[in-house]
């Protein structure tokens, strides 16, 4: 009752749904389509690349010393990680997805990779130099192997199973695997699982990492709206501004002398002339396949990596659909989804054939960065691929950019992580969040994705092997590897029990938010699939779907 004088009115429509869902994010500057002006798309193509390199470094720092290589091969495996990932980024945004998609060299493939290391059949050898080519051999076979797997399930088209409605499954009953409920999960822990590479990597020099994320935030959401303008340089290109004062900066206290008697570790972090990659860099040098000699091949490695690689397949699923959301595209249909693995197998195929040391996968940063300027221009994209074949080359020059110091581009992921993260969040206006069955789902799913990773993590760290012990290394491997990553398992879990949980009814379905992604279950039932997702030069005729 309203003062005694009979029943309220009945509230008006905004005021029920004050925030509409949207299928596509909107107040996106330039999205897939719509490239920005030649100028402002090469500077953003060369912010991509800067980002991206931070992963292209840190692989190699933690590879090579335990594979008895020297700062010459440490060079050598950064430019041949950054001329793959060019070829692969470009590939990806011209066959695969067609997404303004950055691939990489992934942190999934290290476990296994380390265990390659490792192995005893290395131990005895005395020459550096042979021993570590010795073991690149190794892991390019195990690559090479493992590629075939992301190749046979994306190409044949098993993977769009995993996105579309199968009716030979459950009792024969229509059911779909991934859902908006489900993919909350595994999107949001694809940014929020890489919590250790954020601030922990920061604080190894607080006094250039924690300026470095002072003046991300005033650039990128300050400064936008302290200086109002036609144009926004400040938040679109705030990366380059902030990483060029704090390195100026850090500079200034390594040739001051501020660390002169620090520790070797601080050192290692904090100086800016200690990276050992410039001097050991050739000014002119083109990576070639088999660079490192002729592959060798162990099948129980092999088996290993692929259990890797379909955890890195997992992963970049939610990176694709962080991606295809902060470029203001449509979800992706699954047969692109498995278009863009296939092509993404391809990739890993040519980190092994070159010898990268670590198989590719969609970079999680790059995703966030997309987020960050609000471009989701495929030219932009590969235009950062250039960048990076360019710079792979070109030895030297590209040495400059890869001696940023490590805490500088832990600061940046500190923001892109998390805007990977809240991408996944915002899934969420699709489903029904007074539903028991969401809570369940949801809170259990990254509950257990967070818990499960923890204990295998803490595990290994304290014994120096995971829970799984046996005499078989790559069998370790096999079950450690998999539940080592916080994606990985918060979004099986959510898959598992959103598809066997009380899925009969009308009520269940739009709890999940499946109505929502009806009429992107076919590449042609939307036209702006088409749009986004097309393949150029008319292909699709003989490529109609995967």
């Amino acid at each position: 009752m309203a003062g005694g004088g009979g029943p309220a009115p009945p509230p008006k429509q905004e005021e029920l749904q004050p925030h509409p869902s949207k299928d596509q994010l909107p107040n996106i500057a330039y999205c897939i389509t719509s490239p920005p002006p030649w100028p402002e798309a090469i500077l953003l193509g060369f912010q991509h690349y800067l980002v991206m390199l931070g992963t292209t470094v840190l692989i190699p720092t933690t590879l090579v010393p335990q594979m008895g290589g020297r700062n010459e091969e440490k060079a050598k495996m950064i430019q041949t990680l950054l001329f793959v990932a060019g070829l692969n980024t470009y590939f990806q945004t011209l066959f695969g997805t067609r997404l303004p998609a950055v691939i990489g060299g992934s942190y999934s493939y290290l476990p296994t990779t380390i265990s390659i290391v490792l192995a005893g059949r290395y131990s005895a050898i005395v020459d550096p130099v042979e021993k570590f080519e010795k073991i690149m051999r190794g892991i390019q076979g195990a690559l090479i192997v493992a590629s075939t797997l992301q190749i046979v399930v994306g190409f044949s088209g098993l993977w769009r199973n995993v996105a579309r409605f199968n009716k030979f499954l459950f009792y024969n009953r229509e059911s779909q695997f991934l859902s908006p409920l489900s993919t909350v999960p595994l999107v949001a822990l694809t940014g929020f699982g890489l919590y250790e590479f954020g601030f922990p990597l920061l604080a190894k020099c607080v006094e250039i990492g924690l300026p470095q994320i002072i003046f991300l935030l005033i650039f990128s959401q300050y400064m936008p709206h302290l200086i109002r303008g036609e144009r926004a340089i400040f938040d679109r290109f705030a990366v380059i501004f902030s990483v060029v004062i704090v390195w100026i900066y850090a500079h200034l206290l390594t040739v001051s002398g501020a660390y002169k008697n620090a520790g070797p570790t601080t050192q290692t972090s904090c100086r800016t002339d200690r990276a050992g990659i410039i001097g050991a860099s050739p000014w002119i040098r083109v990576p070639y396949p088999f660079q490192w000699g002729a592959p060798t091949f162990d099948a129980g490695e092999a088996f290993a990596m692929m259990a890797a690689s379909f955890v890195a397949l997992v992963e970049s699923t939610g990176a694709f659909i962080a991606v295809s959301r902060y470029a203001s595209a449509t979800p992706i249909p699954p047969s692109i989804l498995s278009r863009g693995v296939g092509w993404q197998g391809v990739g890993i195929l040519f980190s092994g054939i070159f010898g990268t040391g670590s198989g590719s996968s969609v970079s999680v940063e790059n995703a966030g960065l997309l987020a960050l300027t609000r471009v989701g221009s495929r030219r932009v994209v590969q235009i950062s691929a250039g960048f990076m074949i360019f710079f792979s080359i070109l030895g030297k020059f590209g040495a400059i950019f890869a001696s940023i110091p490590a805490p500088i581009m832990a600061a940046l992921y500190c923001l892109f992580f998390a805007y990977v993260g809240s991408g996944g969040l915002s899934f969420l206006q699709f489903c029904n969040l007074n539903s028991f069955r969401t809570k369940f789902i949801l809170g259990f799913s990254v509950f257990m994705g967070l818990s499960i990773p923890q204990y295998f993590n803490e595990y290994t760290a304290i014994h120096g092997y995971g829970p799984v012990h046996t005499g078989a290394r790559w069998f370790n491997d096999m079950i450690n590897v998999p539940f080592s990553s916080e994606p990985f398992v918060a979004g099986f879990l959510a898959m598992f029990l959103d598809v066997t949980l009380h899925k009969k009814d009308t009520a269940t379905r739009k709890d999940r938010g499946l109505h929502w992604w009806d009429r992107f279950r076919s590449f042609k039932t939307d036209t702006r699939s088409e749009e986004f997702y097309s393949l150029p030069f008319n292909l699709n005729k003989f490529f109609p779907s995967v």
